[in-house]
């Protein structure tokens, strides 16, 4: 059996750290093909940096949609929380991605899913005033009656926040 000297312990986890990193560079780039062979090499399908945000948290957020498919068919999760409590699903409202948050959703994203502050995509989707994800949200199942850990809720967010487009909707819900 081979000992290692500490030489070569830094040498083996400073190339560990560069393929982490050059994983996190293929998921922001949308790289799916070299994205997908690294997971299928052995790398964590929910490899998370400093940050908490996996690889899928990023492509998903960046609207980079075949990275996040390659990822999502290797078993990424998509309900994995940053260190912020933000779901994947959550970002991508925020962005307001709707070909995002459909696959998110079709690959096991719940609607109505949220980190420990109870905030859900609909809230983010509403607060930003992104109408087309509310609409597929609510189309999907979400509820607006949901409250947040501070009993808010979507159309709190989008009155809150001035967002007219989704405050109208919701409101039109009441």
């Amino acid at each position: 059996m081979k000992t290692q000297t500490p030489d070569s312990q830094t040498t083996m986890d400073n190339d560990v750290m560069a393929l982490a990193r050059t994983a996190f560079q293929h998921a922001r780039a949308g790289e799916a093909t070299h994205l997908a062979w690294l997971v299928d090499s052995g790398l964590p399908v929910n490899l998370s940096n400093e940050k908490g945000d996996t690889l899928l948290m990023l492509a998903s957020y960046l609207g980079q949609e075949g990275a996040a498919r390659a990822l999502l068919e290797r078993g990424a999760d998509p309900e994995r929380t940053n260190d912020r409590g933000q779901t994947p699903l959550a970002g991508v409202a925020f962005k307001g991605n709707a070909a995002m948050a459909r696959l998110l959703l079709d690959h096991g994203a719940r609607v109505d899913g949220s980190g420990p502050d109870g905030k859900t995509a609909l809230m983010f989707a509403a607060m930003f005033d992104q109408l087309e994800v509310l609409e597929l949200l609510l189309a999907r199942g979400a509820s607006p009656e949901h409250k947040d850990a501070e009993g808010r809720t979507a159309l709190d967010y989008a009155r809150a926040m001035g967002a007219r487009g989704t405050t109208a909707r919701l409101a039109g819900q009441q």
